[in-house]
């Protein structure tokens, strides 16, 4: 039973097609951890743009997956890159989305068996 992500959305979207399911939780958790690194990048380096670009590009995977708190929270790190805030503004949330998108991917590979 998935506790961290729900593929309700995406099986709505591929009419119940299990190649499809696959490739999206494929690329979820090959492409999603290295788009945070790049986020992290972004929010240690204090560079907002670069942030803002990855925020940007994973927001609509997480709420596909049904990760509804971890999407609010990349709509923080969104707003946090548009005023160029402080790091220490968004450390914690952007530590959460981190902790979130592992348990995801730990989970995910754990059900699929990839």
């Amino acid at each position: 039973m998935a506790l961290h992500y729900n593929l309700a959305k995406v099986y709505a979207l591929s009419d119940n097609d299990p190649e499809f399911v696959m490739q999206i939780i494929t690329l979820f958790i090959t492409e999603i951890p290295d788009d945070l690194k790049q986020i992290e990048t972004g929010i240690k380096e204090k560079d907002h743009k670069l942030a803002y670009s990855y925020a940007h590009k994973i927001k609509p995977t997480l709420d596909l997956l049904g990760m509804t708190v971890a999407h609010q929270e990349i709509l923080e790190v969104e707003a946090w890159t548009k005023r160029e805030g402080k790091k220490s503004e968004i450390e914690a949330t952007f530590d959460s989305i981190k902790a979130q998108v592992k348990e995801a991917v730990k989970e995910i590979k754990k059900d699929f068996e990839v």
